[in-house]
């Protein structure tokens, strides 16, 4: 809304001092057409900006001038939660808002503290998703946040692996991981979790629904997700490693890699040690494996083995003849 745009000009201009018309462009991501109609627009209500020419120049606020405009309204203060993660924030529809919050905070600031924190901004950056993978298209992200703010049933279409199925969900919360949004919402009596991606349909419904007493989403999320560790890691597997793959370990299997280390037993005169690894099923354990090459030898459970020999025997009948 121009309103909202008009206040985050003149909050630009009360915090930052003289800026230029193409950086309010940038920060208010309009034209620079826009942005002299929209200084006009405050002129024409009685602020007083001043506009200096020359290189140096650029649009500012009277001496002295300050807006009290300075109140949160209802979405600003909600999207202050994301403050440091301006990139979810617009996804969930949110990012006006945030934009808006931070000025008027930053306006509510003595200068020196205001000053400080742009430094901050521009030393430390969050960017959450993943490496070498494309996000997610999640165009239902914003009506589900909505309904978990609102606390209004969703009727969903989720297409899942095992193909797709039409539930009404009670949803409580959302989670950003690794670049993932995820949905955690009540059904039947329980608690699932479900990838917005996956969502093909959403409709929110007019019902509300009552949250769970004392329910945590942090604290469901944290359980949740080590249930799901446990789940992965159905086996161990006894390896002989050699350096590089002794290297590469942490960065392949994460924690269970480096705990896999602090176990191993003493090297050889090459260097190689033997230790126990946990691992997932077997179809998952051989890939995984197979990725360290000749680094790596499984030396048991037997089927696991067993699994790799016959991996490495199809491989070399592909890669072995002329």
């Amino acid at each position: 809304m121009r309103a909202d745009r008009l206040l985050s000009l003149l909050l630009l201009l009360q915090n930052r001092g003289r800026m230029t018309a193409r950086e309010l462009a940038a920060e208010l991501e309009v034209s620079v057409r826009t942005v002299h109609r929209d200084v006009e627009a405050l002129g024409a209500a009685g602020v007083p900006v001043l506009a200096d020419r020359g290189p140096a120049g650029g649009f500012r606020l009277l001496d002295g001038y300050r807006t009290r405009l300075t109140g949160l309204t209802s979405e600003e203060a909600r999207s202050l939660a994301l403050a440091g993660m301006p990139g979810p924030a617009a996804e969930l529809g949110l990012g006006a808002g945030l934009a808006t919050a931070r000025l008027k905070l930053e306006a509510a600031l003595p200068p020196a503290l205001a000053e400080r924190t742009r430094e901050l901004e521009g030393r430390f950056h969050l960017d959450a998703p993943a490496w070498f993978r494309e996000a997610d298209q999640v165009p239902h992200l914003a009506a589900v946040a909505g309904a978990v703010w609102e606390q209004r049933v969703l009727r969903v279409h989720y297409r899942r692996w095992k193909g797709e199925v039409r539930r009404e969900l009670q949803p409580l919360g959302v989670v950003l991981k690794g670049g993932i949004w995820y949905l955690v919402a009540g059904v039947a009596d329980s608690l699932r979790t479900y990838r917005i991606a996956r969502l093909v349909e959403v409709e929110v419904l007019a019902a509300g629904f009552e949250r769970p007493a004392g329910f945590d989403l942090a604290a469901y999320w944290a359980e949740s997700s080590r249930r799901l560790e446990e789940m992965r890691r159905q086996g161990v597997a006894r390896v002989r490693l050699s350096p590089s793959a002794q290297r590469l370990l942490p960065a392949r299997f994460g924690a269970e890699g480096s705990r896999a280390l602090e176990v191993a037993g003493p090297p050889d005169a090459a260097g190689w040690v033997e230790t126990d690894l946990s691992v997932e099923a077997l179809p998952v354990a051989v890939g995984d494996l197979l990725a360290f090459g000749p680094e790596a030898e499984v030396l048991g459970p037997p089927e696991l083995r067993a699994a790799m020999a016959t991996a490495v025997a199809g491989l070399a009948g592909v890669y072995g003849g002329g």
